[in-house]
Order: structure tokens, then sequence, then C-alpha cells
């Protein structure tokens, strides 16, 4: 008989994000974001990197697509970025930055690549940030706006839709703890954010639906396991509150309906009648990012009393310092296939390093292929337990502006030099259409 080691229409992808790739930051009308804010502030950014010009992808984007059409991916998972079709994020449209993802997504479809669309990777308009950003309820309604014109446009041809990607990477190091844009520091705001972008979520989801037929619709989420640096009662403590703001407070409301114990007490001022239905508008499918398990610790000079610890010092790293536990991949697909009920979609998983091109122009990076062969064993094996995963997206496609640590960590399948921004494919461009190649062709099994 005849088997393959992943489902029949199993997706495969790569993704990307506006801000990281695009650059022509100041061209054709795009607006400036809270990332071009962040990057000219002083310590904002390793280096003072912006994302000015990033891998220029807005310029090169048919060497791009013709990039991904090599490695044989399915779909490609890329997002807006809010202010290049909305400079100010709301009112006077933008037409160059609307024809741009007409061409792209255009391009994408006669390559044979389906285009996975993604309305908020971060990149708030600074125009609404000074009118409060996620701290204002208004939000929700910008963002439903946003996402209503995005549908017109593209819904003819964009039936994969997403929502947010890692809403508590952006709300938790952007108002909590200050690694990222806007840089606020304050538990109000902090808890004001979450709800907001809770409610442009449910928001959005309707939107879609009412203006897109046949859409599938999913949001992304990142999810860790997080587990206390040393077993101490206050580290169980900040382990526990860190759990809820990193795993639970977007999951739980959207999907089950609900605000976790410590997060609904905190959060109460800030809900109003209504605003749970509003947020829970089903969904057809279950966004993950991952990468590792997160290790906290009790710090009181932090706004909520917890930190990031380390790991253990014995854990087997990659190329950027972050520990390798395939296990808590295995675990966490698991776990979201009992608690959501959802299909699942591995919408980022990759590997950073440090790599160059050899004299010979090869780039060799095998710790990413070490690293992912043992994530998607971990993935198979959660399959064969009962998760059901429908896709796998690897982060990235290309080396890109990496938010905070700017261009001093690569994650792409292709090295950009960011000097000349000459793409050239690594090893593991090669390993991963090996992989998709191998995956799709029936393997012979004797019986």
């Amino acid at each position: 008989m005849t088997t393959t080691p992943y489902p029949p229409g199993f997706t495969w992808g790569v993704s990307t994000s506006a801000y990281q790739i695009e650059g022509a930051a100041a061209e054709d009308g795009r607006g400036p974001s809270v990332w071009d804010t962040r990057c000219r502030t002083q310590g904002g950014v390793v280096n003072g990197d912006t994302g000015d010009v990033a891998c220029d992808h807005y310029h090169r984007w048919e060497e791009d697509v013709a990039l991904m059409k090599g490695l044989g991916v399915d779909a490609y998972r890329f997002s807006v970025a809010w202010p290049r079709v909305l400079p100010r994020g709301r009112g006077v449209v933008n037409p160059a930055g609307l024809d741009f993802y007409d061409r792209l997504i255009d391009r994408l479809l006669e390559s044979g690549i389906e285009p996975w669309l993604c309305l908020y990777h971060w990149d708030l308009p600074q125009a609404l940030h000074d009118l409060g950003g996620w701290s204002s309820r208004d939000c929700a309604g910008w963002f439903a706006d946003y996402t209503a014109l995005c549908a017109k446009r593209y819904g003819d041809r964009v039936k994969r839709w997403i929502t947010f990607n890692e809403f508590s990477v952006f709300t938790l190091f952007g108002y909590a703890i200050p690694w990222a844009a806007p840089g606020i520091v304050d538990r109000t705001q902090h808890l004001r954010a979450i709800h907001h972008v809770n409610l442009a979520h449910g928001d959005g989801v309707s939107v879609l639906r009412a203006l897109v037929p046949g859409a599938s619709i999913g949001a992304i989420h990142n999810r860790q396991i997080v587990i206390p640096e040393t077993d101490t009662a206050d580290n169980r403590a900040a382990a526990a509150l860190l759990d809820e703001h990193w795993n639970l407070v977007f999951c739980d409301p959207q999907i089950l309906g609900h605000y976790p114990l410590q997060t609904a007490d905190h959060i109460a001022p800030h809900v109003q009648a209504g605003d749970m239905a509003r947020i829970a508008q089903p969904t057809d499918w279950f966004g993950l990012n991952h990468y590792g398990p997160i290790f906290a610790k009790a710090d009181p000079s932090r706004v909520w009393g917890y930190g990031w610890g380390d790991a253990p010092p014995d854990s087997p790293t990659h190329g950027v310092g972050w520990a390798i536990f395939p296990d808590a991949f295995r675990d966490e697909l698991l776990t979201i296939h009992r608690r959501y009920r959802l299909p699942i979609v591995v919408t980022e998983n990759g590997c950073g390093g440090s790599d160059r091109v050899e004299a010979d122009g090869s780039v060799n990076d095998p710790h990413r292929i070490r690293y992912l062969t043992i994530y998607n064993e971990a993935l198979r094996a959660a399959m064969a337990q009962g998760a059901d995963v429908r896709g796998y997206f690897l982060w990235s496609l290309l080396d890109n502006f990496e938010w905070g640590s700017g261009y001093g960590q690569r994650f792409g399948l292709i090295h950009v030099d960011f000097t000349t921004l000459t793409r050239t494919p690594k090893a593991s461009a090669r390993w991963y259409a090996d992989l998709i190649a191998q995956a799709r062709a029936p393997r012979l099994i004797a019986t």
C-alpha cells in the first residue's frame, strides 16, 4: 500500500511580514508606523537598525515569488502594511499601496502559490498611536474599517485570512515590558490593549465573514510552555501569571469566550456589556507560532512582577541562543488540539543564526537543518497522537529585520546581503524543498 508522512492536502509554506522585508518606508505614499518611530528611538533597536530598506521586497517582490516557486511551497503567509494602504490609519486611502498587494497576490496565484493574508503584524500606523492606539477602545473600530478595505479589495482572490500575528508579543512587549513598539510600561494600558485587540479581532472576523464568501479565517498565537527558572514559590507564581498573559488572554476569550482567572479580575473594569460575544467569533483554524519554551522568574522591577529567566545551563541551543525543546512543540500541539478543538496550522517555526556566504558562494546552515529536522519529527509525533495539524509554514523565507535585534539574527532560508540585497539560497532551502517533495510523494510500504 502507499502512505505519506503527512496527510493529503497538508499545506507547506513560508512566512514573512511587511515591516521586516518590504523597505520603501517613505515611498509611494506610505505613512509611518510605530516601528518606524521605535527604530529612531535611542536604544530601541540594536545598532540603530531600521526597516527603511530591509530586504527591499517592495521592489524585488518578483524575485522573491520566484524563489518561493523554486522551493515548491503551496502557500505564502505575508502581511499587509496598514500604513501603506492607509497612511494615517483611517480616512484617505493610498492607491499605490493597494496596487502593490494586487500585483503580489496576482503573481502568487499565477505561480501556483496560495496567498495567506495577515492583516496585522505589529505595524500600527503612528497616526493611530498618537490618538491612543491599542489603549483606545476606538482602535477596534479603526481595525474593522481597515479590514473592510482589504476584504473588498482582495477578497475575490484571497480566501485565507489572518486577523493578527502574535497578539501577546506586541501587547506585552509594547505595553508592559519595553522591548518593542510603542515601548510603554503601564499595567492599565497593557490591560486595555489586551481587551481592545481582542475586540478588534472579533470585529475583523465579523467583517471578513460578511465581505469574503468562502473565507477561511484564523488568528496566529505564539504559545510556549512557561517553566519557572527554579522551583520556588515566587517563580511559580511569576510563571503562572506570565502563562496567562502569554498563552491564554487571547486564545481563551476568542475561542472559549472568557478570560483566564487572574486576568479576568484585572481586566473586568475595561469590559463592557456584549464585549465577550463580540470577541468570540467562530474561526476556522488555530495558527501556532512556536520556537521553544519560556523560563520565567520573579522580577519585582517589572510591572507585573515577572521576567524572563534562563534555560537550564545544559540545554541544547541553536544559533541565536534559544533553547531547543522539540518535546515542548509536540506537547503544545496536543494541548491546543485538546483545549480548543480547532484544526491547527503551524504558521511559524524556524531557527536563527549568523549565516554567511562562503568563498564558493554557498551558505551552509547545518544548525538550522538539525533544528528543523527534529521539530518536524515532533510535529509528526503530535499528529500520530491525534493532533489535527493541517499545515506548516517555516519562518522565514528571507533573512530580514528582526525587530529589536535588527539585522543581527538570520532566520531565512534565503540569505540576504543587506548591503547589495543579493539573495542566496542556503543549504536549508534545498533541505526544505526536498522535505516538501518527499512529503508529497507516496512511499511503498511492504505488507
